[in-house]
């Protein structure tokens, strides 16, 4: 059986001018994952139309794409294409999950939730002839899962090939979140075996690793066993966590001690009004800048995410939010326009009230406003996002963060990093379009992993002030 497995361009991702490193990051391993399921003999192709043009002019026995909301347009299209040409296509993901009966226009058979319990048995239905328009997940376990196909993963186009999920899901609850909706009628929040992610991890080559599970610290039993496993392999790795997991005791140094160099951290707002107004509260009294401390101290640095437009806004947001995060010495941060996804509470919140002001699902995201603000027009929102990303990685700024560190060589390290990101994307491009973005995995693996010391660690920078 010849099986092709797509993920569609992002709508921007499809322009030949619009090429950012975060295009270029990470395979697509859900597919991969599916592809695990495989009989030996079926022949399977694995295309990312973020690094590659898909060739979509071949007549394979089956189609499964990939959807998320602002690839929807462009998963449809090439959805419609094969069906055209007699190909059976099978599409899922978060928006199916959120909208099924709008993909299900567009598919033969869909898929609601993950796949660990619905894709094998989709597959043996298909193989007898008698495949279902809609399944349904309810099993949720990760125990007994196959070997993720890393074979048709096309590893030299990204930066980080060894991406690895060993989780799925979030134990807590945000409005804005799509989780609750793609995780219906089961746990929201499971793992692998320890064991099993140890052994994922013992095969991926070179040293660098970005687990990109939602909370990888969300279990901590589960979280204190990788640790110590990862413990002596010589791994440097990013990962995603809470800043009440930072501040739980021992735990973060258990990672630091198995390689965590940088962790996505999702403060997203600074009010305690908009952290109860979108149910995050697990960040509902918690010492932003204790947990900073921590993660700085350890030698980790941070990608702060941060939203804006939440009820509670007003135009002095963007400008605060932007002066606390480098002040607090913030490598990195990430700004998003509050988004509300189809199937979310917020996306309900938001159409009961009539606030929503289109369905158009390439403009849903979070950097262009689809409802209503509460105290900003959405011209005002739109520029003060923009002006947001101006400011934090304009060089005075990354300066001024670089010189918050405690010593020269975690300064320089910010100051790399920060750069690095943002402000070298003509070279990103360059190397995109080359095809020789793992050319500069060494550098990434060499800031995270720190420049040398002197002796003298005690030096200070100059103070913020002085930049």
């Amino acid at each position: 059986m010849k099986i092709k497995l797509l993920l569609p361009a992002l709508t921007e991702a499809t322009s030949p001018f619009f090429r950012p490193i975060k295009y270029s990051l990470f395979p697509p391993l859900g597919l991969a994952m599916l592809a695990g399921y495989l009989a030996p003999d079926d022949e399977a192709d694995l295309q990312d139309e973020h690094v590659e043009k898909l060739r979509l002019d071949d007549r394979p026995d089956l189609v499964v794409i990939q959807v998320y909301i602002t690839s929807a347009r462009r998963a449809y299209e090439i959805a419609d294409r094969y069906r055209a040409a007699g190909v059976h296509v099978a599409l899922g993901g978060l928006h199916v999950t959120s909208l099924p009966d709008e993909a299900a226009a567009h598919a033969d058979s869909i898929f609601l939730g993950p796949g660990e319990d619905i894709w094998p048995q989709f597959l043996k239905d298909f193989r007898s002839g008698r495949p279902k328009p809609r399944y349904v997940s309810t099993v949720r376990s990760l125990v007994g899962m196959p070997v993720v196909r890393r074979d048709l993963i096309k590893r030299h186009l990204y930066l980080v090939p060894n991406s690895i999920v060993v989780s799925r899901g979030c134990p807590h609850t945000c409005d804005f979140c799509y989780k609750e909706a793609f995780f219906e009628g089961g746990r929201s929040f499971y793992t692998q075996t320890v064991d099993a992610a140890l052994a994922e991890i013992a095969r991926l080559p070179g040293r660098h690793l970005y687990f990109l599970d939602d909370h990888l610290f969300g279990n901590r039993r589960f979280a204190e066993g990788l640790f110590d496993g990862m413990k002596g392999m010589g791994r440097l790795w990013q990962a995603a966590g809470t800043v009440q997991s930072v501040l739980a005791p021992g735990l973060l140094e258990k990672a630091v001690a198995a390689g965590l160099r940088s962790l996505f951290v999702g403060f997203e707002t600074l009010s305690p009004a908009n952290l109860r107004e979108q149910g995050k509260s697990q960040n509902l009294g918690r010492d932003y800048g204790a947990a900073i401390r921590r993660l700085h101290d350890l030698g980790v640095m941070i990608n702060g995410s941060f939203v804006f437009g939440m009820d509670g806004d007003d135009a002095t947001v963007f400008d605060r939010t932007v002066d606390w995060a480098v002040e607090q010495g913030i490598e990195t941060a990430t700004f998003h326009i509050l988004t509300p996804y189809p199937g979310t509470a917020l996306y309900k919140r938001m159409a009961a009230a009539g606030r929503l002001l289109h369905s158009d699902w390439d403009r849903y995201d979070t950097r262009q406003v689809v409802f209503r603000p509460a105290q900003l027009a959405p011209e005002a929102l739109e520029a003060g996002y923009w002006r947001a990303y101006d400011r934090f990685y304009s060089w005075r700024a990354i300066a001024r963060g670089a010189a918050t560190k405690r010593n020269l060589a975690a300064g320089l390290r910010h100051f790399a990093y920060a750069a690095g990101w943002k402000k070298f994307e003509p070279l990103w491009d360059v190397v995109i379009r080359t095809r020789r973005v793992m050319h500069l995995r060494p550098v990434l693996e060499r800031v995270l992993a720190g420049l040398p010391e002197k002796r003298e660690t005690g030096t200070a920078l100059q103070p913020a002030g002085a930049v």
